[in-house]
Order: structure tokens, then C-alpha cells, then sequence
């Protein structure tokens, strides 16, 4: 993968663009085939699924306003099974619109109209991202708590030998606080860290996150909360799963 900026080619970087309005499609189409990308699109949801299933992308820029289903639905069918890249668009700007998309799993939100450098700002950060975190989980050691098991090479993780799907996020979330036993973090941290710098977003989305992963934990039968509050502070790997 060929993470370039300012112009430079970067060809084999894969784009699918969700949105019903051709002039929309359009502009992104030539915002980003000037930098390099090849673009497909999608005008509903129902196609985006389909072409999300058969291609492998490198960034999904998606439309929340679709004529079939919406984009945070379409988001949360993407998330079942694959971890690509996703930034709603939209051009409703309400707080609680935001945490919703980031909760179910999508990695960053831009409010319609935009500039062309912001958009391309901000896929660049994803997709930077998307390969740091990539190459960090390389040759890691698996981590066992019980009858957790993280594997963070594969971004996979087992209870009980039974597969548990978490977003990427969630994910990221999870391994942090695995590997760090018992430091506690503060939203902030873990936004700075899961998010990354360029993230304005609100900090309650590791909120949301941890509530996902807990319940996925729980309906999984894990046997314990595996992420502790820590009051005043944030949170903290719960230490009744050691790690072997």
C-alpha cells in the first residue's frame, strides 16, 4: 500500500463513494482521481453492500441520507465483517448524529458542504491509520485471560474458542487496554491514541465504544467486565483475567 501525499500517485489505493446525488459523486470522484485513487461508486445501499462484499477498498466515504437504507445502516452491515476504513458524510451537524455513526463503528465524520482539502486531510488520516495499525499488530504474542484469547496480528478475538466481532475501533480499544494492564487512561488518551490528533470530534465516543464491547463481552459469556471505570479518571483493563 502506498501511502502518499501532496500529489503523488497512489493508484493502488481503492475508494467506493455511497451517495444517491450524481453532483456529489461527481465532485468526489474528481477530487480524489486527481490524487491518484481509483474510485467506484455506489447510489444506494443495498449496491454498496454488494460492491463492499466483492471488492476489497481502501476507504469508504458514505453518504448517512440514501434512498433504501441509511448510511448507518449500511455502516453497521459493513462492520459484520470487514474493518475498511468508513467516513460518514452528511449534511446534518448535530453532536449526537456523530457519536451515533462513530458508535457503530465508523472512523470519522464530515458535515457537508466541505473543502477539498479537508476531505482529502482527512481520508489521508484514515488510511495512514489503517497502516500503522496494521504493521503494530505485526509478530505481537497472543494475549490469553482465561477463556479470552487476543490475537493481534489477525485483529481476531475468542471467548470460550468462539469467534467475538468487534469494529476496528473497538478492537484497538480493547487490545490498548489488554496490553496495558492495569493503567488507567483517560478519554482523552484514548481518543489521542485510538482517533489520532486530527480527531475534533466529542471525546464521549469512548463511551460508546467501551458499552459495545462490554455487552459483546457479556452476551459472549466471558465471565468478567474486562474494562473497569475508574471514577474521575477513565478506564483500566479489569485484572480478573491475567493475561498467561
Amino acid at each position: 500500500m502506498c501511502i502518499c501525499n501532496g500529489g503523488a500517485a497512489v493508484s493502488k489505493l481503492q475508494v467506493l463513494v455511497v451517495d444517491d446525488e450524481w453532483n456529489m459523486r461527481n465532485l468526489l470522484r474528481i477530487y480524489l482521481t486527481r490524487e491518484g485513487f481509483e474510485v467506484k461508486e455506489a447510489t444506494n445501499g443495498y449496491e454498496a453492500l454488494a460492491m463492499a462484499a466483492k471488492h476489497q477498498f481502501d476507504v469508504i466515504l458514505l453518504d448517512i441520507m440514501l434512498p433504501d437504507m441509511d448510511g448507518w445502516q449500511v455502516c453497521k452491515k459493513i462492520r459484520e465483517n470487514d474493518n475498511v476504513a468508513i467516513l460518514m458524510l452528511t449534511a446534518r451537524s448535530e453532536t449526537k448524529d456523530k457519536v451515533h455513526g462513530l458508535g457503530i463503528g465508523a472512523d470519522d465524520y464530515l458535515t457537508k458542504p466541505f473543502e477539498q482539502e479537508e476531505l482529502l486531510a482527512r481520508v489521508y488520516a484514515l488510511i495512514r491509520r489503517s497502516a500503522i495499525a496494521q504493521i503494530a499488530v505485526k509478530q505481537e504474542p497472543v494475549l490469553e485471560f482465561g477463556h479470552l484469547r487476543i490475537l493481534p496480528e489477525g485483529r481476531e478475538v475468542y471467548i470460550h474458542n468462539t469467534p467475538v466481532e468487534f469494529t476496528l475501533k473497538e478492537f484497538d480499544l480493547f487490545l490498548t487496554f489488554a496490553k496495558n494492564g492495569q493503567r488507567a487512561f483517560s478519554r482523552e488518551e484514548l481518543v489521542g491514541l485510538i482517533w489520532g490528533s486530527e480527531y475534533e470530534g466529542e471525546i464521549r465516543v469512548v463511551d460508546t465504544h467501551i458499552k459495545n464491547i462490554r455487552e459483546k463481552t457479556h452476551r459472549a459469556e466471558l465471565g468478567f467486565n474486562p474494562i473497569q471505570t475508574v471514577w474521575g479518571v477513565g478506564y483500566k483493563w479489569n485484572g480478573a483475567g491475567t493475561s498467561k
